[in-house]
């Protein structure tokens, strides 16, 4: 089985003064603004890596439930962020590294094996495998009611 999604974005100008948009298949983004200032200077908009981020977060929270779910487990919560790191080396600018912050709220599981589980799903993770740069990983496991 294969799915297939789609996104496009359109550029207009030069690379400092110049503005995008990005548009989701779904419509979740419609023509959001992006742009040099939004990338690097911290403006309203988006920005290729924080994109990034949330689909590397979407994934692995999906892909953790799964693995509960595969152990017998149930997530009452998983909230994870995701850090991307946009660093300039010898030859332009790369993604260098992402940083993978996993709190868990499950009930009934030890901290060892959810430990172990999120490592796995660390690997595991159709967006981790994607990615060609170190990802981190550092899980905290909420007590659960």
């Amino acid at each position: 089985m294969t799915i297939k999604k789609t996104a496009n974005s359109t550029w207009s100008g030069d690379i400092k003064t110049g503005k995008g948009s990005i548009s989701t298949q779904s419509g979740a983004l419609n023509k959001q603004p992006y742009g040099f200032n939004t990338r690097f200077e911290d403006q309203p908009g988006s920005n290729p890596e924080e994109l990034v981020g949330a689909a590397h977060s979407a994934c692995f929270s999906m892909a953790l439930s799964l693995s509960l779910g595969d152990a017998g487990f149930t997530a009452d919560k998983i909230d994870t962020k995701a850090t991307v790191s946009l660093d300039e080396v010898d030859d332009g600018f790369a993604v260098t590294h992402i940083a993978l912050e996993v709190n868990g709220r499950i009930k009934d599981i030890a901290n060892e094996q959810f430990q172990a589980l999120c490592e796995q799903t660390k690997e595991g993770c159709p967006i981790s495998k994607l990615l060609n740069t170190e990802i981190s990983l550092n899980a905290t496991l909420e007590s659960a009611s």
